[in-house]
Parts: C-alpha cells; structure tokens; sequence
C-alpha cells in the first residue's frame, strides 16, 4: 500500500527500518490492511494495538480503500 498523501502516517528511517508507520507510534501502517484480510475487526485490530484509536484505525481503512488501485477494461 502507498500511504503517501495519509496524514496519520510517517516514514522515519529510525522506526521500523523505515516503513511507514502510524504516526506517533511504531507500529506498521499495513498491520491494519492485513488484519483486515484476516477477517479481524478494527475492534479487534485496536486490541491488538491499544495505541491505534478506533478513530484511526477506521480512517486508515478509508483512505486504503479510497486509494485501492483501479482495474482498468
């Protein structure tokens, strides 16, 4: 996933080897997106990673989603 243009991320070359992460924290970005392909709720994603709001966990699903690349006919 790119997460350029997603305020609530950051790339920092000192947090996690550099990749994008929720900003403020150091957890991935993608851990979100791939629990979600689990089958897991963002309900159960914020248990997981109690630093990650509902509010965004729920946005970065949005804007992943909102930015899904487009299969073109």
């Amino acid at each position: 996933m790119d997460w350029a243009g997603c305020d609530l991320v950051e790339v920092d070359p000192d947090k996690v080897a550099g990749q994008p992460v929720v900003r403020g924290t150091r957890v991935p970005a993608d851990v979100v997106l791939i629990d979600e392909e689990y089958g897991r709720t963002p309900e159960q994603t914020h248990a997981s990673f109690p630093t990650l709001n509902m509010q965004t966990i729920r946005a970065l699903l949005t804007f992943a989603h909102s930015h899904e690349p487009q299969l073109h006919a």
